[in-house]
């Protein structure tokens, strides 16, 4: 008992390891032994005792002993154990006691704090999943996400393609967007890892995009054939997958920004737990039910799915506001009267929703009357002779109360309407189509059908089939139309096919408007069909706009997809040998190990052999970074030099 009291005394010096009734938090300090902390190793290392415990002399140097330290603390019950990061939450009980206080169960997601390597390729469904702690590899990671340089910069016009000369910095532009002066306000098109690239823009861009819109991987684990991106995640690399996007996504977004996810219901739950401690739940506005195929899927075994979802949080939902736009065609036909300031139509003036609530004995200053002449056509608050008295009354003769007060009534005299009704007059105001329809939680228009405003309408664009799931134009038009202006910028760093440009090009056509748009892409195939579907598309409308193209610098990544294409062993042995010349590879890599063992490599399949090359190459050089952009080793163009000087505003 001895020890466990000095270790106690010791480590109560430091209140951020003892609870409110002054008790040992032992959770926490594993956590930190885990960690080396170095607060906790000096207190050990002050004392005599405990130093000698948990410390072994090595060439006049102490070394922490952290199994026996972790053990010695696991076996003694004497520290407190109900601390938990979740304290005052709400959670499982038997007879008052949380579970977890009882050891009888410990919630758990192992790469929470991690960064997980790699994109989102099918091909890496073959890769061992590797996570780098945000703790442990902090140097990594800070290498990982540094900027990079980019490359290989066109600009697309209705014209065709033009060489690129500099980013533009619209100063107008930016002036009306409450934006520093020199935003590039050019539309963009980034090939890399969305991950990295988010980072790379990130100065550039962050606290100023007003919506962002994306539809990633759904994790079902559909037909590798079928779906281009890796659909077939572990979960756990899955949730920190979209955990280290949405976190740095959140940066990017305006105090009064938006961020809409497509997903369907395999990771709904996940998706929405995982957005709630990003966003905060107190931020998340509504869970949309999209009816994406309304015939359903023929082959479901149990229920035939004719939706899938959209998930939208706001940055900070007190500054949220949403246009009051129509997105139903049925609803706009009923505007079915028109005068001098627009198309209206007629809603009963009673209020009549509320309960009990707006019932005259309850709300007795909303009862008064309205005074109407003989041939209806005007309307007053003050008595008038041979002017009938109205009030609020429903045809079943309840006695309720009117939508406003004597006195905002008066402000909208004018816009009210008197309508003989059998016996009696009815009082109606006009509602204007410029108040715009309360958009429901279900969209079920059929313009929001995939197979025709998402595969067939890519088709016709590009006149062939090549993308397996394109969401609905429509879909994404009327996020963009709800949640933005016509200056605002809008995201997509899963851009697909490029619905989200097309849709951007679209609306700042129909409205004359200037919003702008970044899209992130990491695919080959689907770069393509993006630079395509939106050449087209200012091509067939003759475009004033256009679309700035480049790319983040390669460096391991050439290896990378050259691993991945690679058609047969003797490709992959030719491939070893560039990656031993120009690559950077992992610190473990033992070179001359390999080489002894070839004979062995050889006779792994093909996939294997893929693996262990990818393995061998350090992810934190798959592009060149910024601050390399001098470095001979990289060899950085003029032109490169020249776009990423101007990128980041050198």
């Amino acid at each position: 008992m001895k020890l466990y009291d000095i270790l106690e005394k010791q480590l109560k010096k430091e209140k951020l390891f003892i609870d409110e009734n002054g008790k040992l938090k032992k959770w926490v300090v594993i956590n930190k032994a885990q960690n080396f902390d170095a607060t906790l190793i000096e207190l050990l290392l002050n004392n005599k005792e405990l130093k000698e415990k948990f410390f072994v002399e090595v060439k006049n140097s102490w070394v922490f002993n952290l199994p026996l330290f972790v053990q010695f603390l696991e076996q003694k019950k004497y520290f407190n154990d109900s601390y938990t990061r979740y304290k005052n939450k709400i959670g499982l009980t038997i007879d008052g006691k949380y579970l977890n206080q009882r050891n009888e169960i410990v919630l758990a997601w192992p790469y929470k704090d991690c960064v997980l390597e790699g994109g989102q390729s099918k091909e890496e469904q073959q890769r061992e999943e590797l996570f780098l702690n945000e703790i442990l590899a902090q140097d990594e990671i800070t290498q990982l996400f540094e900027p990079k340089v980019i490359t290989n910069p066109k600009k697309y016009t209705s014209k065709g393609t033009e060489k690129f000369k500099h980013f533009n910095r619209d100063k107008a532009k930016n002036i009306q967007r409450n934006l520093p002066e020199n935003t590039i306000t050019d539309n963009l098109l980034i090939k890399g890892n969305n991950l990295i690239a988010l980072h790379t823009i990130r100065k550039e861009f962050a606290g100023k995009i007003k919506l962002i819109y994306i539809d990633p991987p759904y994790n079902t684990g559909g037909d590798a054939n079928i779906f281009t991106y890796n659909n077939r995640f572990n979960h756990s690399t899955w949730l920190t997958f979209m955990k280290n996007r949405l976190t740095i996504a959140r940066d990017f977004l305006t105090k009064n920004g938006f961020i809409a996810i497509a997903i369907d219901h395999y990771e709904l739950g996940y998706l929405i737990t995982l957005a709630d401690e990003i966003f905060g739940r107190e931020n998340r506005i509504a869970i949309i039910s999209v009816v994406n195929n309304p015939m359903g899927r023929n082959q479901a075994k149990f229920f035939s799915t004719v939706n899938d979802f959209m998930v939208v949080y706001a940055k900070q939902i007190e500054l949220a506001q949403f246009n009051n736009i129509i997105v139903d065609k049925e609803f706009l036909k009923s505007f079915d009267r028109e005068d001098k300031y627009g198309k209206y139509k007629l809603k009963n003036f009673i209020r009549v929703g509320g309960g009990n609530a707006n019932l005259r004995k309850n709300k007795a200053s909303f009862w008064y009357p309205i005074y109407v002449s003989q041939d209806l056509k005007k309307l007053s608050l003050q008595p008038q002779k041979n002017y009938t008295r109205v009030f609020p009354v429903t045809s079943t003769g309840q006695e309720r109360t009117w939508k406003l007060s004597p006195k905002s009534t008066a402000k909208i005299l004018n816009h009210l309407v008197a309508v003989q009704e059998n016996d009696k007059i009815v009082i109606y105001e006009k509602y204007r189509i410029d108040k715009g329809q309360k958009i429901p939680t279900v969209w079920s228009d059929k313009k929001y059908n995939a197979n025709h405003q998402g595969i067939r309408l890519l088709e016709k664009i590009i006149g062939r089939k090549t993308f397996s799931y394109p969401k609905s134009l429509y879909t994404v038009i009327d996020t963009i139309k709800l949640m933005t202006q016509k200056d605002d910028i809008i995201m997509d760093f899963f851009a697909g096919s490029g619905t989200t440009g097309h849709a951007v090009l679209a609306i700042n056509e129909e409205e004359k408007s200037n919003r702008q748009f970044i899209l992130i892409e990491q695919l080959d195939t689907h770069i393509d069909i993006c630079i395509e579907r939106n050449h087209n598309i200012l091509q067939q409308k003759k475009s004033e706009a256009s679309f700035t193209y480049f790319e983040l610098k390669k460096y391991n990544q050439i290896f990378v997809e050259k691993i991945q294409k690679a058609k047969s062993t003797k490709e992959l042995l030719k491939i070893w040998q560039e990656i031993k010349e120009k690559s950077f590879m992992d610190y473990q890599v033992d070179i001359q190990k390999h080489e002894k063992y070839i004979d062995a490599f050889k006779k792994l399949n093909k996939t294997e052999q893929k693996q262990i090359l990818l393995e061998m190459l350090d992810k934190n050089q798959l592009y060149v970074n910024l601050s390399s952009l001098y470095d001979e080793d990289f060899d950085c163009s003029k032109d490169e030099i020249h776009a990423t000087r101007d990128f980041y505003n050198l």
